[in-house]
């Protein structure tokens, strides 16, 4: 019997580590795939290493929250199983209104049903961690805004980020030893820049394993389950397994929200994002990647957009009439060209610059980070109570 809840629990871990796979690896390789930095396959192998060093590391903190810090006693294997169960309807609700998954707080929230219908719930932490939820998206933004209002056009003016055709390093044979030489097009500012590029990529995927792998893991971990280092590797090859497919296409849009900002400013998001995420991972705290992008996109549009206005003017409240453009940030005719100083109407091609972030989209995710944990929440609770001696 118990050999049999656990192959359940492991398909069901795979189900989930494959659909997480699917989403965190467009977000976090889709700008470079997209600006032809690099294939499909290549960013796949890098996400795959990288989780799994996220999740062996970092990772390890957000696992005993998950199965020891939100409820006060251990997770049961049955228990664990149905977690996976309201984790995988979390996925689908999000993939019916076609939002990024909100894993961690769906996660969380079914473990969180759980402690509420057996009364073990640990409210103290439970507390803490819907507090870092409401925290997380302000911190985000603000540093966002001030980097699109102070830092990302001055670095716009001064980077530029190059693709040649052609390899970018080849093999020069003339020598007994082949050694590395840049491609017949490649100068030595593209291959610093695409270095860059990858280093981000990298750290981005590092942060996606520290905060997704213990979703797919940690359920798995507990009375009867897997050792953790064998619940993280079935979690880690299934989201590789995740980004070799169904990523695939994610990867060829670019990577869903950075896909209409440039490349740049889809740089800064990546660093910002994972740097939030990954600080929080290590203290424990189950947190969702895309919440920390999406709002630092819209809070880089939001800073470069109010450039026209000084602070003073908003202080003061002596404004102008000048127009707030929320897309000024996607026009990339401004990259290698010194933006306006802070206060100066905006060149034309900035004021004909659609919009990054629509309101009514913003809506929509703050609301599945609303509805999901909510939905996992009582979806739990009902089943624990109707069936108690699963729990």
């Amino acid at each position: 019997m118990i050999e049999t809840l656990l192959a359940i629990g492991i398909i069901a871990s795979i189900f989930v580590g494959f659909n997480i796979g699917g989403s965190s690896t467009g977000i976090a390789w889709g700008p470079p795939v997209g600006a032809g930095i690099i294939t499909k396959s290549s960013a796949a192998a890098l996400m795959t290493v990288f989780v799994f060093l996220g999740g062996w590391t970092v990772g390890r903190n957000v696992m005993d929250t998950l199965s020891e810090g939100i409820i006060t006693t251990e997770l049961t294997l049955a228990a664990g199983v149905a977690v996976l169960f309201f984790i995988g309807i979390g996925i689908l609700i999000a993939n019916v209104f076609a939002v990024p998954v909100p894993t961690s707080m769906t996660t969380v929230g079914a473990i969180a049903g759980l402690g509420l219908a057996t009364d073990t719930l640990n409210y103290p932490a439970i507390a803490e961690i819907i507090s870092w939820w409401v925290v997380t998206p302000v911190i985000g933004f603000w540093i966002g805004g001030v980097i699109g209002r102070y830092i990302y056009p001055a670095v716009n003016a001064r980077v530029q980020i190059e693709s040649s055709d052609g390899p970018l390093l080849t093999l020069n044979r003339e020598g007994t030893i082949p050694t590395p030489a840049l491609g017949p097009n490649t100068t030595w500012s593209e291959l610093g820049s695409t270095v860059v590029v990858l280093v981000i990529g990298c750290y981005m995927a590092f942060s996606a394993g520290a905060s997704n792998v213990p979703n797919a893991a940690a359920p798995l971990v507990g009375q009867g389950g897997l050792e953790p280092n064998i619940a993280i590797v079935i979690a880690t090859v299934a989201i590789g397994a995740g980004g070799f497919t169904i990523a695939r296409r994610t990867m060829e849009s670019v990577g869903s929200e950075l896909s209409d900002i440039p490349l740049l400013a889809a740089l800064f998001v990546m660093v910002t994002a994972s740097t939030i995420t990954t600080a929080l991972s290590w203290i424990g705290i189950p947190i969702s990647l895309v919440m920390a992008t999406v709002m630092t996109i819209v809070g880089i549009g939001w800073g470069r957009a109010t450039r026209p206005i000084t602070t003073r003017a908003v202080v003061t409240g002596k404004s102008t009439d000048t127009e707030i453009v929320p897309g000024a940030i996607t026009a990339e005719e401004m990259e290698g060209q010194p933006a306006a100083p802070i206060g100066e109407p905006e060149p034309k091609e900035v004021l004909e610059a659609g919009d990054l972030f629509n309101p009514r989209a913003i809506m929509k995710y703050i609301s599945m980070w609303i509805i999901g944990p909510t939905v996992s929440t009582a979806l739990a609770y009902g089943f624990f109570i109707l069936v108690p001696g699963v729990a």
